[in-house]
């Protein structure tokens, strides 16, 4: 019988952060068993490890509708399980983005490090398409951080607010911003809100995953830390703090930190704890 495991990420409460089902041993599951637990847990996202001879772990990552290429919360939440399981240090995942490493220390925090991020320009066309199904406008966002697309694992388009009121404000249109997103195989929407030069605001919606809203995107902090690179926007210190899930009552908190060279992948790090005991 498959032992599923829930653990809540970015968080070190159960009744906060992101919640993630854990899979430690998935070898023998087809996908569809595994799109099958994915739904009945009916969290945004669950993990599904398969050891390998040499040590490293084959992961792949689930929504309740949909496999996805990568999912940062559902790694540290994984990660952090297994840890539990098997001691603290070093993990390789063999993730369909690529190469990841997951470094878990005594105290049960994960800092994993992203596959090479990469950001694009975000085609005029789409942002209005967005922006219509958020019922959002261009007014409305901050001029120091135009729109794009961000990639740490998986694509993101980064919309920034320009006052922290707007971005509490979120009433989308689920059925046009799903449409759109699969269309462009964006896995969420990272809209965010910069607080001052280290301090971030954010919420993802996750339409084509089934859930209408993430309450800590991994993938998506990574993404913004390529993008934040990419518009000279880092402090310089070149790490920030990204607070996501308030609004729904599950805060959780993301540490990132950008690599001078991008190539080494960015840092995002935070901690994991079992809702289940």
């Amino acid at each position: 019988m498959t032992e599923i495991l829930r653990y809540s990420a970015f968080t070190t409460d159960p009744a906060g952060g992101n919640p993630a089902g854990v899979v430690l041993d998935a070898r023998g599951l087809d996908d569809a068993r595994m799109q099958q637990i994915a739904a009945d847990l009916g969290y945004s996202e669950t993990a599904f490890f398969s050891p390998r001879a040499d040590g490293a772990l084959d992961v792949r990552y689930f929504s309740p509708r949909a496999e996805v290429t990568f999912c940062g919360h559902a790694t540290v939440a994984a990660v952090v399980a297994h840890a539990r399981r098997h001691g603290a240090g070093e993990r390789t995942l063999h993730t369909r983005a690529g190469v990841v490493r997951v470094d878990v220390d005594a105290a049960q925090r994960a800092t994993l490090v992203s596959v090479e991020p990469r950001v694009a320009a975000l085609d005029d066309d789409d942002m209005r398409a967005l922006l219509a199904a958020l019922d959002w406008r261009r007014d409305e966002l901050d001029p120091a951080l135009p729109p794009a697309l961000a990639y740490a694992g998986a694509w993101h388009p980064v919309i920034a607010a320009a006052t922290r009121e707007r971005l509490a404000r979120l009433d989308y249109d689920y059925d046009a911003l799903a449409a759109l997103m699969d269309a462009r195989g964006w896995t969420t929407v990272n809209l965010v809100h910069r607080e001052n030069d280290t301090t971030f605001h954010a919420r993802n919606p996750f339409p084509p995953g089934g859930v209408v809203e993430d309450a800590a995107t991994g993938a998506a902090a990574a993404a913004l830390g390529a993008y934040l690179a990419s518009r000279n926007a880092l402090p310089a210190q070149r790490a920030f703090v990204v607070h996501q899930g308030v609004e729904l009552g599950r805060p959780s908190r993301l540490e990132v930190e950008v690599p001078e060279n991008l190539r080494d992948g960015v840092r995002v790090s935070g901690a994991a704890v079992a809702i289940d005991g």
